[in-house]
C-alpha cells in the first residue's frame, strides 16, 4: 500500500529535529504516558475492588432472601422448595434477624442480632470462618450463645466466657405502649469474631436461630433464607430466576453486590473519574499530534502537489496523513500498553510498592490487569488519535496543485 509506505518514510525522515520532530516526539511521549498512567490506574482499582469483594463474599451470603411483610412469615415455607430445585444453590440456610440492646456490666451498645443455623458441612464462610477467639460453638442446651465482633466486645469490656444480657428492640417499644417490664435474655459468649468490616464487626452480633426467636418472640417462624451459589458472579442471574418465582411483595430478593451497593458506586464513580481524568493526558498528546500533522502539511505542500500531478487522487493523500497520524498514536499507545503491563507484573510479582500491614489487611498494593480494561485504553487512544488526523488529512487532500509547485 503505497500510502501507508509514504506515510512511514515522513514519519521516519525527519533526522534533523526542527519544531514538528519535537512536537510529534512529544505527542508520541505524551501518549505513552497517558496509556501506561491509565493501565496502572485501572488496574489497581480492580486490585482493590477484587480485595473488597473477595472480603465481603467471604462473609455475605450470594443471596439473601428476607422477609419484608408480615404475611410472608406464613409463605416462606413454599421458598425452601423453590431454593431447594435451583440447581446453582449449593447450600441455603434460615436466619431470623433484628435490633437489640447488649448489656455487660455498665455498658450497653445497640446491635443487629442474627440468628443463624449451623452449617456443618460448609465453615468457609460467614461468621464460622472468621472466629479469632474462642469457638463457632452456638448449640448448648444449659445456656444461650452469643458471638461478638473484636470492637463491640472490646467497647463492652467482654471476653470468651462472659455472661450478657441482650433485650430485643421489639421488646422495648412494646413496653413502653403496655407498661410492662421488658423480657431480657442472657447470652454466654461463645466467640469473637473479626471480618475485617468496620460495619460488621462494630455492630453485628450472632446466635442460633432458636435463641434469636426467643428473644424477639417469634416461635418457630424465620425471617429469611441465606443462599451460597456455585458461582456468586452469577447472582445476578439467579436473583432474576428466583423473583419470577417467589411473590416480591412478601420478600425482598438482594444479591451480595445489593447488600453493599453504596459502597460499590463509590467505587465506580472514583475508576470512572480517574479515568476521565488520565485520558486528559492523551487529550492533550493527541492535541500534539493535530498540531505536529497540521504544520506537516504545509511543509509538504510541494511533495503533495508533486503527488497530485503524478497522478495521486485525493483520496490517497487523505490516507497518507491519515497514517501517519495513527502511526504515531499506535506507537504511543503499544509502547504505553507495554510499559503499564510490565509495571503492574513487577508489582504482583515483586511488590515493590508495600502496605503497611498494622494499618492495611494487605501487605501490598493490590493490582489486577484485566484484558477488556487493555483493549478498552487502546481503542480509546486510537480513535482519539483517529479523529485528531482528519483535519489535517482532509486538507492535505483539498491542496490545489498549481498553489502547491507554480513557484518550484
Amino acid at each position: 500500500m503505497i500510502e501507508f509506505f509514504i506515510a512511514k518514510r515522513y514519519l521516519k525522515a525527519k533526522r534533523k529535529m526542527n519544531f514538528i520532530t519535537i512536537i510529534s516526539l512529544l505527542s508520541t511521549i505524551g501518549i505513552t504516558i497517558g496509556v501506561a498512567a491509565l493501565v496502572i490506574v485501572l488496574s489497581v482499582f480492580n486490585g482493590f475492588g477484587s480485595v473488597v469483594t473477595s472480603i465481603m463474599v467471604s462473609f455475605d451470603p450470594h443471596i439473601r432472601i428476607s422477609v419484608i411483610d408480615e404475611k410472608g412469615f406464613a409463605k416462606i415455607s413454599s421458598v425452601e422448595g423453590i431454593l431447594h430445585q435451583t440447581k446453582e444453590v449449593t447450600s441455603y440456610s434460615p436466619f431470623v434477624d433484628g435490633k437489640a440492646i447488649l448489656l455487660n456490666r455498665k455498658n450497653y451498645e445497640i446491635v443487629n442480632l442474627k440468628g443463624i443455623q449451623i452449617n456443618e458441612k460448609d465453615r468457609s464462610w460467614g461468621v464460622a470462618s472468621k472466629i479469632i477467639s474462642g469457638s463457632f460453638d452456638l448449640n448448648d442446651d444449659q445456656s444461650e450463645k452469643i458471638i461478638l465482633g473484636l470492637p463491640l466486645a472490646l467497647r463492652l469490656s467482654s471476653r470468651v466466657g462472659d455472661t450478657i444480657t441482650v433485650t430485643s428492640a421489639y421488646n422495648i417499644e412494646r413496653t413502653i405502649t403496655t407498661l410492662s417490664i421488658p423480657r431480657t435474655r442472657r447470652f454466654v459468649v461463645s466467640g469473637i469474631f473479626e471480618s475485617n468490616n468496620k460495619d460488621y464487626d462494630g455492630s453485628s452480633v450472632f446466635t442460633s436461630v432458636a435463641g434469636a426467636q426467643k428473644l424477639f418472640g417469634l416461635k418457630d417462624q424465620i425471617t429469611g433464607y441465606e443462599i451460597r451459589l456455585n458461582d456468586f458472579h452469577n447472582a445476578d442471574k439467579i436473583k432474576n430466576e428466583l423473583q419470577n418465582k417467589i411473590d416480591t411483595r412478601f420478600f425482598s430478593i438482594n444479591t451480595w453486590y445489593d447488600l453493599h451497593k453504596e459502597l460499590y458506586n463509590v467505587m465506580m464513580i472514583e475508576r470512572w473519574g480517574a479515568y476521565i481524568l488520565l485520558c486528559l493526558i492523551i487529550a492533550v498528546a493527541v492535541f500534539n499530534i493535530f498540531a505536529s500533522l497540521t504544520m506537516t502539511v504545509i511543509e509538504k505542500k510541494k511533495d503533495i502537489g508533486v503527488l497530485r500531478s503524478m497522478g495521486v487522487n485525493q483520496n490517497s493523500i487523505r490516507k497518507i496523513f491519515m497514517f501517519e497520524g495513527l502511526l504515531v498514536g499506535v506507537i504511543g499507545t503499544v509502547i504505553g500498553l507495554i510499559l503499564g503491563i510490565v509495571v503492574c507484573y513487577l508489582q504482583i510479582k515483586y511488590n515493590f510498592y508495600p502496605l503497611d500491614a498494622s494499618k492495611y489487611i494487605i501487605n501490598a498494593m493490590p493490582v489486577e490487569v484485566r484484558l477488556s480494561d487493555i483493549f478498552a485504553i487502546g481503542l480509546m487512544a486510537l480513535l482519539m488519535a483517529f479523529i485528531a488526523a482528519i483535519y489535517p488529512a482532509k486538507r492535505a487532500a483539498n491542496t490545489k496543485i498549481i498553489d502547491s509547485i507554480k513557484y518550484e
